[in-house]
Formats: structure tokens, sequence, C-alpha cells
């Protein structure tokens, strides 16, 4: 079995998280200028096998379109074109930043760490990949 990533894709930051081999558990990998996403998923394949990405749907509650659906959407199928032998799974991020914001508080990091968006957006792909997870 494989692992699967996920990706909180935003323009110009995105936060990447990974399971392991068994795909129990879902953790935080890296957040990444996006221009640097494609790129480390190669080398990452190069070691790892990846049976599915996850990418957050940036739709609002009831699919409302929001300034990251497009984009969101664009990279999905970036992903999908690259990496034709991976499947590609959108999954609803409401809120995820918020849940990723009160896990880290709870697990007591520190609130100069907290400020970090690379940080926030690695916590909130884990919580979408959580949720894919918990889904299927």
């Amino acid at each position: 079995m494989g692992r699967l990533l996920a990706f909180d894709y935003g323009q110009k930051r995105t936060g990447l998280a990974e399971t392991d081999d068994l795909q129990i558990i879902a953790t935080g990998l890296a957040g990444l200028d996006t221009h640097e996403v494609i790129p480390f998923v190669k080398r990452y394949l190069e070691k790892h096998q990846v049976d599915a990405f996850v990418v957050g749907d940036p739709s609002g509650l009831g699919s409302d379109i929001t300034h990251n659906t497009g984009p969101a959407h664009d990279f999905a199928a970036k992903l999908q074109k690259i990496f034709p032998s991976v499947p590609v799974h959108m999954v609803d991020e409401s809120f995820s930043s918020r849940e990723a914001m009160q896990s880290m508080v709870m697990g007591g990091m520190k609130k100069s760490k907290r400020r970090d968006k690379k940080i926030l957006d690695e916590v909130s792909a884990a919580v979408i990949l959580r949720r894919y997870m918990d889904g299927r």
C-alpha cells in the first residue's frame, strides 16, 4: 500500500501532508511556496509510492465559489496531467485553517511558531487529509 499526499493549495503558499505507508496517520509534511510544489512532488515520488493525491476544495459551504476555487481546481488538473497514474481527489476544506490553528494551540505550539503561515498551511493539509481518510 502506498501513501496519500494532500495539498492545502494557495496561490502563494501550499501546505502538504502525508500518511504513513499503511494510511493510518496523517501528518504535516511541508509548507512551500507554491512554485516549489511540483518539483517537490517529483522528488517525493522518486522515494515513495503514492496511491492518491488529495486537494482541498475551497468552495465554501453550499458549494459557493471563492477566490481560490478556480486556481485550486486548476492545480488538481495539473497534478492529474503531470502524474496521470496517481488519482486526484478533491475534499471540502471549509474551516480547515481554523481547525488547524485550534489543534496547534491545543498541542501546545508556541505563539511565535503559530504565526508562521507555512506551518499553518502544513497543518491545514493534514486536516484535509484526515477528512479524506475519515470519509472513505
